[in-house]
């Protein structure tokens, strides 16, 4: 009798020999900008805790006194009974702070993709997507039944010649920041197309929300845009604000329509309260301390300069995530491996995650980081891919 699963074996061989194997590394210590990992004591670069945030003392002592109020798990789904005070507070604060008339939470940015996707289309509707876009809005999109359309990146034009062809309710959905290469949607552009051809525009702005615009109002404060241009808007928790979880926010009969219809806010466990309690608390520190932004796009430019005096070939972003390209995908393992042995966490992101031949190391950078991290960093950098060439 075959042992379960011996076909599958020759598959993860064949990954491992292209350079695409995953494994994990165990963390003994909090997040932040400082891992120990293995009992080394590494710098880290590939944390989307951009505002430094997630080991922040307020927020901690807000999740400690969350805890000690309602308990650790919140014990059902919202519309059952797990929908409790701080649930609601925080919803009613993320409203105000998008500019909203609503906001409702669900318990990862993956399920919230996939949930108003699936909500909002079925069959004889069309999803128009980014070719960039996260896994959760390309799963979300093909899960919905609608008939699914991928247009050329970032580029309003050729959205516009295949939302003419059209037909039933039509989603334009796109990343905000792409997690990936940090470059930034045309949403101008894209909401103009949109309201031109009578559809609906989504945004994903996980990496944008706290760390873009003077106010932290994301890609949307960036561009100037409203509840109008911009009817759906998704953010996550677990990136800007240093928590989990993640929301929708919009008008009164989206949110209305997808507590009634979105099956991964329906079906699933609410996150912990005390979870909701320390968002609240680190919401306002991401409201009030604009220097964590400033410093941010400081630290940010300071590496693009140095690694474009080294020759390296950064692309094209203006936000907290520096991805270098590097191409092949065992030559990314490999100057990230040399990275880690330098005591540097820098990941190596390659496909399916990104397209083939463009691997990279993905930089990202943290308010806690120092202008000594970033030279050194790059000191790194010179050194290691010198001895490669």
């Amino acid at each position: 009798m075959a042992h379960p699963f011996s076909q599958l074996a020759p598959s993860l061989d064949d990954i491992a020999q292209q350079g695409l194997y995953r494994s994990r590394r165990i963390i003994e210590s909090p997040q932040g900008i400082n891992l120990e990992i293995d009992g080394k004591n590494i710098v880290n670069f590939c944390s989307n805790d951009y505002l430094g945030l997630a080991n922040h003392p307020d927020v901690l002592n807000a999740f400690k006194t969350g805890a000690d109020h309602y308990g650790v798990g919140s014990g059902s789904a919202h519309l059952i009974c797990g929908h409790s005070g701080a649930h609601h507070a925080l919803e009613e604060e993320l409203a105000a702070f998008t500019g909203r008339d609503r906001a409702l939470l669900f318990s990862t940015g993956y399920m919230a993709n996939i949930g108003v996707i699936s909500a909002l289309l079925g069959r004889g509707d069309a999803v128009f997507e980014d070719r960039l876009n996260h896994a959760s809005l390309l799963d979300g999109g093909l899960l919905s039944g609608a008939r699914f359309k991928r247009y050329a990146h970032a580029d309003a034009a050729d959205l516009s010649v295949n939302l003419e062809k059209a037909s039933g309710n039509k989603l334009v959905v796109t990343d905000g920041v792409f997690s990936m290469d940090g470059d930034f949607a045309p949403l101008n552009e894209l909401a103009v197309a949109a309201k031109n051809q009578g559809a609906w525009l989504m945004v994903d702005d996980a990496h944008g929300l706290g760390v873009i615009g003077e106010y932290g109002g994301g890609i949307v404060e960036h561009y100037g845009l409203g509840q109008d241009d911009v009817p759906v808007l998704m953010g996550t928790l677990g990136k800007g604000f240093g928590t989990f979880g993640a929301f929708v926010a919009g008008s009164e009969v989206l949110i209305e329509t997808l507590i009634q219809k979105a099956r991964t806010y329906v079906y699933t466990t609410a996150l912990p309260a005390a979870v909701a309690e320390a968002t609240r608390a680190s919401l306002k520190i991401v409201i009030s301390e604009s220097w964590r932004r400033d410093k941010l796009k400081k630290l940010s430019e300071r590496f693009r300069v140095g690694a474009e005096q080294l020759g390296l070939q950064v692309m094209p972003s203006s936000s907290a995530i520096q991805p270098i390209l590097i191409g092949d995908s065992q030559r990314a393992v490999d100057i990230s491996n040399a990275l880690l042995e330098a005591g540097f966490l820098v990941s190596a992101i390659r496909p399916p995650t990104v397209p083939q031949g463009s691997a990279r190391l993905r930089v990202t950078f943290s308010a806690l980081h120092e202008e000594q991290h970033v030279d050194r960093l790059l000191d790194a950098l010179a050194k290691i891919i010198a001895g490669r060439k």
